[in-house]
């Protein structure tokens, strides 16, 4: 029986219904979980987390190849079909909760698709995580902001902050044909590996911010884009022209600034 079936099968012996404001839609080719295995090189020793382990397709695949697998579902529709598919496996752990509220056990390797809703949290909360190799399914359009190049419309905080924290590979393009229900997107294969940062900056949570403020206007000079950052921190109006004009890049426009030319400002007010 193909995925396809067996994820119809389900659907209706369970009576489910997927909910599109929750990112639902299953993966039914078997050939591309097979792939995003195979690109986390998963082994023995792994153990991996799947965030929004669905029908848990992924996870059988992933069980027969590592030591663990952490499975987090935040349906609990769904999470009763997960435990009557997954019954008999004993080296999978089911989670039922929000990844973004609930513990999860120590990990080294993440493989998911996970749903397009929560696409920017999950990267984030990954990225301040140790780890050792993630494979994800995201978007096309998001993916894609991921290695946006300096000054293209894709290029923005998740291509600064990515950058900072990992090297990100595009490996796989993903038809909407392979999931069900189909979405309305396409969507693509990445890879994260983390890394030291290519560049230092002396305070990061003041870098994060600057980079996050600063996006919201992109289209601006620097100048300009950085009233709200002195703003928040009780820079008096009077103060704000003469301090936004002496900083570095304050003629550039937002979108033209490179990661480095982002921490060499953060610097600047740290």
């Amino acid at each position: 029986m193909s995925l396809l079936q067996r994820t119809k099968r389900l659907i209706y012996l369970h009576k489910f219904l997927p909910k599109k404001r929750l990112g639902q839609t299953f993966a039914v080719d078997r050939a591309l979980l097979q792939r995003m295995i195979s690109y986390a090189s998963i082994n023995k020793e792994d153990v991996v987390l799947e965030v929004g382990a669905g029908l848990g397709f992924l996870t059988e695949l992933l069980s027969q190849e590592c030591k663990r697998v952490v499975a987090v579902e935040v349906d609990s529709r769904l999470v009763k079909i997960l435990k009557d598919q997954l019954h008999g496996l004993q080296n999978v752990d089911l989670i039922e909760g929000d990844i973004l509220s609930v513990n999860v056990p120590p990990f080294n390797k993440m493989v998911s698709t996970p749903p397009y809703s929560i696409s920017s949290p999950i990267l984030f909360w990954l990225l301040e995580r140790a780890f050792d190799c993630a494979v994800l399914t995201f978007q096309k359009e998001f993916a894609e902001r991921m290695v946006g190049r300096v000054g293209s419309k894709d290029y923005g905080r998740l291509t600064v902050s990515t950058y900072y924290r990992a090297e990100v590979e595009l490996l796989d393009y993903v038809s909407r044909d392979m999931f069900y229900p189909s979405p309305d997107v396409d969507s693509i294969v990445v890879r994260l590996k983390p890394r030291k940062p290519p560049f230092r900056v002396r305070d990061e949570k003041i870098f994060f911010e600057l980079v996050r403020t600063l996006f919201t206007q992109r289209n601006k000079k620097v100048r300009n884009a950085i009233v709200p950052f002195l703003r928040n921190r009780g820079i008096k109006k009077k103060d704000m022209i003469k301090l936004a004009d002496s900083l570095l890049f304050h003629d550039k426009r937002v979108q033209q600034l490179t990661p480095e030319d982002f921490g060499a400002l953060a610097d600047e007010f740290a």
